[in-house]
């Protein structure tokens, strides 16, 4: 063999390394409504899982056990964007059709709404998460961000300081709120008490931080959109390292931390969720078995991540 292919083949065999395929067996798909094209996911501590079927105005709710599914419609004009479950087991969405945080109570499925501000009509309601407080912290994509007062039902809301982009959002552990604003390519910390947002640009401009998640000791995981990377940013050194995701230019997608501080990711070029262990940056591909998944976003428990197949009326989950 000549050398040229000596160094074909050892490129090809660390290709292979750097994304190797998973396990089938640890991927299971849950159908849910046709039509449904839900966005969101969220499990909740006591076995279901809930998602935003965002075409149809409803929360759903599955039954992993069963495979029951039910939807509960939220309202008139609601197309639910996102959905966390809140330190009250409750689920809390992010409405853009209400323009309103949703509360949804998990034994009664009462249903609450939070309007936003006159002043922040369509805000395009992206993501939310819950900071050390119980406070609620959203975004919207046509340039807000806010919170809201489980307590009093205060909500208030602040423009972002270079306008539209505002996507996904994350707390980490030692209370700190960051978003990640899609259009506007920064990332972004917020001081939680007088809502002020100081802005952290990118490693290289135009990549499209699209979410955002903590890592256990604080350091962020921004997705990549624009070139198909993830970025860590250490917030304590001030520091971005970038990793491209194989095989990919552009399309990632959604990013989660679980409980082992491994990385979670959606490739949608290549119409998978990946697994990267930041020790030993090694990435793990668990395609789907349909074409179009379209996973927009991933949330998990232990041993659990799971996400919605917005495009194929799904949700699946990744036992690790």
């Amino acid at each position: 063999m000549s050398a040229h292919r000596h160094i074909a083949a050892a490129l090809i065999a660390l290709a292979a390394l750097a994304c190797s395929p998973a396990v089938a067996a640890q991927v299971r798909y849950y159908a849910v409504p046709q039509g449904a094209h839900p966005h969101d996911v969220a499990p909740a501590p006591d076995g279901l899982v809930w998602y935003t079927a965002q075409a149809q105005g409803a929360i759903g709710i599955l039954d992993p056990k069963t495979g029951k599914v039910i939807q509960l419609p939220l309202g008139r004009d609601s197309a639910p964007h996102g959905v966390i479950i809140g330190p009250d087991r409750a689920a809390w969405i992010t409405d853009g059709g209400q323009n309103a945080i949703v509360r949804v109570d998990s034994l009664t499925r009462a249903v609450k709404r939070f309007p936003l501000p006159k002043d922040f009509s369509a805000a395009n309601l992206n993501t939310a998460t819950f900071d050390g407080k119980g406070i609620l912290w959203f975004t919207g994509q046509n340039g807000v961000y806010g919170r809201v007062n489980p307590g009093t039902g205060k909500v208030e809301a602040w423009r972002a300081p270079k306008g539209v982009g505002p996507y996904g959002i994350t707390t980490t552990p030692n209370g700190e709120v960051w978003y990640a604003s899609l259009a506007s390519d920064h990332i972004a910390k917020i001081d939680t008490v007088s809502g002020d947002a100081m802005m952290v640009a990118p490693p290289k401009p135009g990549v499209g931080p699209r979410r955002i998640w903590s890592d256990s000791k604080g350091v962020l995981w921004v997705s990549f959109w624009n070139t198909g990377e993830v970025g860590r940013y250490d917030p304590i050194a001030k520091t971005w390292r970038v990793w491209a995701l194989p095989n990919s230019t552009a399309g990632c997608y959604a990013v989660y931390v679980d409980e082992k501080d491994k990385i979670w990711l959606s490739d949608w070029t290549n119409n998978a969720i990946i697994r990267f262990d930041p020790v030993t940056e090694k990435f793990d591909r668990f395609p789907s078995n349909r074409r179009g998944a379209a996973v927009r976003q991933l949330l998990g428990r232990p041993g659990e991540v799971w996400g919605a197949e917005s495009g194929i009326d799904r949700l699946v989950v990744v036992k690790d």
